[in-house]
Order: structure tokens, then C-alpha cells, then sequence
């Protein structure tokens, strides 16, 4: 059985304080979590999150995508750039072909860059009231939540390349042939972030501000 308070939520409007909780509690109800915590919190949490401009859950999705494929990218290079110097000394062959583990790195910014070009060109001119349109917050929402799965798959993606490329240069500086093999393991690490930005197409393909 529904607690009566769950059951007459919906029909009040939601308070503007969280210790506005005595307008919002049924007579009937006895759960202590319910009346005083659960609902209460739950009506405030959705005043907050439906006070929101749409366009700011679009912006902070862009934001997200960019900044954590870029951490990604550099922490990559930071992890793989160091073992490939640091190898170069002994091995100076390495120098050359053990920079495509850098370009793998460097890939997945590129992806955050794409994808953040993606999702600003879904932003139209709505006027001052955004909000009258709900497809303006699934718009923004689904932008957003797009923009945080491209983000951190790239910057695991990008942690990932740098940990195989710097175990690329330490290898090949020991034995040559080990190249190719463990190179081919850092291709299906870069495979990664892609998943990432497949997903982030899909789930804001019908994304648009209605204009």
C-alpha cells in the first residue's frame, strides 16, 4: 500500500523550503522517512532541478564532453610521453614509430571536439521564455547526459592508451618485435572512446531547441 503522502504529492505544489514540510504530510501517514525526509526532499530536489535553464543542462553537457576527452588526451600523453622519453635514452629507435601511441592520445580530444561541435549546433534562439516548450528540457537534459557518457568514456579511453602506450616504448625498447603485438592491443584500447561517441550520437539525435 502506497503511503498517503507519495499519493497526494503530485497534487501540491512543491515547497519553496525544506523545512516547509508540514503543508506537504498526511494525517494518516506514521513512516517518519517518508513524511519528513523522503518526500519533502524529493519535492525540493525537483523545484531546484526544474528551475533550471534548459540551455545551461545543453552548455555544462558541452562543457563535459570537451573538458574530460582533453584530461583524457593529456593525462594519456602524460603517461605515455614520459615512458617514451625515458626509453628513448636507451633505445633511440623507439622515438619515431612509438609516437603513433601519442596520436592515439591525441585522438580522443579530437573526439570530445567533434562531439562538442555536435551538440552546440542542436542550440537555436528560443527567445526569453525557454521553458514553455518541455522538448526545451529534454533538449537540454539529453544533451547533457550525452555530453557526461562521451566525456568520461574518453577519459578512461584516453588513461587506458597512455597506460598500453607507455608499456609499448618500455617493451620495444627491450625487444623490437613486441611492437607490433602490443600495438595492436592499444587499437582495441582506442575503440573505447568511439563507444562513447556512438552512444552520445544516438542519445541526442533528437535533441533540438524548438525555436
Amino acid at each position: 500500500q502506497l503511503c498517503p503522502c507519495l499519493l497526494a504529492a503530485p497534487t501540491r505544489p512543491p515547497p519553496t523550503h525544506p523545512f516547509a514540510v508540514s503543508l506537504y504530510l498526511s494525517s494518516d501517514c506514521k513512516d517518519y522517512l517518508c513524511c519528513r525526509v523522503f518526500v519533502p526532499c524529493m519535492m525540493v530536489l525537483h523545484s531546484i532541478l526544474s528551475d533550471i535553464n534548459p540551455y545551461a543542462y545543453a552548455g555544462v553537457g558541452c562543457g563535459i564532453t570537451i573538458g574530460l576527452s582533453v584530461l583524457g588526451a593529456a593525462w594519456g600523453i602524460w603517461i605515455t610521453g614520459a615512458s617514451l622519453l625515458g626509453a628513448a635514452v636507451k633505445a633511440p629507435r623507439i622515438r619515431s614509430k612509438n609516437l603513433i601511441s601519442v596520436i592515439f592520445c591525441e585522438a580522443v580530444a579530437i573526439y570530445g571536439i567533434i562531439m562538442a561541435i555536435i551538440f552546440s549546433q542542436k542550440f537555436s534562439d528560443v527567445g526569453s521564455d525557454v521553458t514553455a516548450d518541455p522538448k526545451n528540457f529534454y533538449s537540454g537534459i539529453s544533451i547533457f547526459s550525452s555530453g557526461v557518457t562521451v566525456g568520461f568514456c574518453n577519459l578512461w579511453c584516453g588513461v587506458c592508451v597512455g597506460v598500453i602506450g607507455a608499456a609499448c616504448a618500455l617493451a620495444g625498447a627491450q625487444r623490437g618485435e613486441l611492437f607490433v603485438k602490443i600495438l595492436i592491443i592499444e587499437i582495441f584500447g582506442s575503440a573505447l572512446g568511439l563507444f562513447g561517441v556512438i552512444i552520445g550520437i544516438i542519445t541526442s539525435a533528437s535533441a533540438k531547441f524548438a525555436s
